[in-house]
């Protein structure tokens, strides 16, 4: 089972339904003990980065998903904000992020894009692969997800880039260290590539779950 947690921002509904319309046991958690019962966690997220690890204090959360992540191994899948989450800081606000990836997040800036684009980057894009990696099995090149952001990942050690997006700028739309994830793109709101994605870390879930049994 995979276990989803909500923080209050984001619409979790929608990522267990997808989870659950590919053939995957997914539960909502909106409390740290319910971490315990799942193999895999997902960590979504839409909103204020400053906001979202303030409740991710307030709640436990914090502790709770880096304990699952680096003392007992699960798999975890960082979603939009919940990628952010996952890195070091964030120009939106002061506080520190999880520290799992060694990421911080800036904001799109005109100046530094050779057209000027809206902000927030809204819609649907293409992802196109660095590395091999099995979260990203099956797919083709130039797959398409649905991004809605206006921060994007700025990476200290580039082997943990997956895969870049292009929006006046190249940014990293995918990153991992081992069995810690994270993508920018909403893979519950991308239809056949985003299930394609969530059935690929199911199985790598599993797998590693199998593993450690």
């Amino acid at each position: 089972m995979i276990s989803i947690v909500d923080i209050g921002l984001c619409n979790v509904g929608s990522v267990r339904n997808m989870l659950r319309r590919i053939g995957v046991l997914a539960e909502i958690t909106d409390s740290p003990q319910g971490l315990a019962a799942g193999h895999a966690i997902i960590l979504p997220g839409v909103g204020h980065f400053s906001e979202a690890m303030k409740r991710m204090r307030q709640t436990g959360f914090d502790e709770a998903v880096s304990e699952a992540a680096l003392d007992q191994g699960k798999p975890i899948l960082g979603i939009c904000l919940g990628m952010q989450l996952l890195g070091e800081t964030s120009e939106e606000g002061q506080s520190e992020g999880l520290g799992l990836l060694p990421a911080s997040f800036v904001k799109f800036d005109p100046a530094d894009m050779d057209r000027r684009l809206p902000v927030p980057h809204m819609g649907w894009n293409t992802v196109d692969l660095q590395k091999a990696n099995p979260l990203f099995d099956q797919m083709a090149e130039g797959s398409r997800f649905y991004f809605v952001h206006s921060y994007y990942a700025v990476t200290k050690d580039p082997d943990i880039n997956l895969a870049k997006t292009r929006y006046g700028l190249d940014f990293v739309s995918a990153y991992a260290k081992d069995h810690i994830m994270g993508v920018q793109f909403h893979p519950e709101k991308s239809h056949k590539f985003g299930m394609r994605l969530l059935q690929n870390f199911a199985a790598l879930s599993s797998a590693k779950s199998l593993a450690n049994a």
